[in-house]
């Protein structure tokens, strides 16, 4: 069976292997929506720490012995604690600002970050090992699916929602939306907001570095990683909405999927692709699709 010529087993191949960027793309934009969306910082360092967390996870397997499922939690941790330094010693100062200054602070973070580890590591890459728990494939009729990949589809929706749910459907997400818009009366109720605060930008890079330990098995750990993926990251919170949880979640899945889609009818579209969506999203509604029109 084809579908406009393409046979629809080579179709569903690339609508699977587009789910898996997806996630990637939901995975960061979600950290990026989390920090911008309750602290007001485009953060444009997301990329250099998801390179950081790939680099955690294969200098603990390669120095320390340690295996995959310890670096997918102790990565996201230290990355998580480097960021609360960031933001306790630098960060912190620039809320009431223009954000152009923790724009351009983020992004001499993303160069200093880049240049360390690519004089320590160069730029040819770093082999990381898929865990022996998750090798081999499965055949799903039209295709073998890596198990690994499905494993990278199921951990970036189970975190994604399970952040969403925290923070639009409990008690702690309320006070870190009321803290953000309203410190003061937060404050009153004897809540700690400028913890709050520094715990949430922690979180939110400990998102990128998550998704760094994710990315180590797919493709080569090196120190430029994150450069060209924070670019399209950006246009995903853009169409979704900045600072929408869902809308990224939702943004990044399905734009991987059309990215996918691209690369079976038109292949040397699939790398423009997203920004073309994202102009036609910002003349129809420039807020984003799950943005809030001011």
């Amino acid at each position: 069976m084809e579908i406009f010529g393409v046979p629809l087993p080579a179709m569903l191949s690339q609508l699977l292997l587009g789910l898996v960027n997806g996630s990637f793309y939901a995975m960061l934009s979600l950290g990026l929506a989390v920090i911008f969306g309750l602290l007001n910082v485009i953060n444009f360092s997301h990329g250099a720490l998801y390179m950081m967390g790939a680099f955690l996870a294969w200098m603990g397997m390669a120095y320390f012995g340690l295996n995959y499922w310890v670096m997918l939690v102790l990565a996201p941790l230290v990355v998580g604690a480097f960021g609360i330094v960031i933001e306790k010693t630098m960060l912190r100062w620039l809320y009431k600002l223009d954000h152009l200054y923790g724009l351009l602070l983020t992004f001499g973070i993303t160069l200093l970050l880049e240049g360390v580890f690519r004089s320590f590591y160069g730029v040819s890459g770093q082999r990381f090992e898929v865990p022996e728990a998750l090798a081999g494939a499965t055949d799903l009729g039209f295709m073998m699916l890596p198990n690994y990949r499905a494993w990278v589809v199921l951990a970036s929706l189970a975190v994604c929602l399970g952040t969403w749910f925290v923070i639009e459907k409990t008690k702690l997400g309320a006070y870190l939306r009321a803290g953000t818009e309203n410190p003061k009366l937060v404050e009153a109720f004897g809540i700690n907001v400028p913890l709050m605060v520094t715990l949430t930008y922690g979180f939110g890079v400990a998102l990128a570095g998550f998704a760094g330990v994710l990315a180590a098995p797919v493709i080569q750990v090196q120190p430029l990683m994150g450069q060209n993926l924070i670019i399209v990251v950006f246009a995903v919170v853009v169409i979704g909405g900045m600072g929408s949880i869902i809308g990224s979640i939702l943004t990044g899945l399905g734009l991987g999927v059309i990215e996918g889609l691209t690369k079976v009818f038109y292949p040397e579209f699939s790398s423009t692709v997203v920004f073309l969506v994202m102009v036609i999203v910002l003349l129809i509604r420039p807020a984003g699709l799950f943005g809030k029109e001011k």
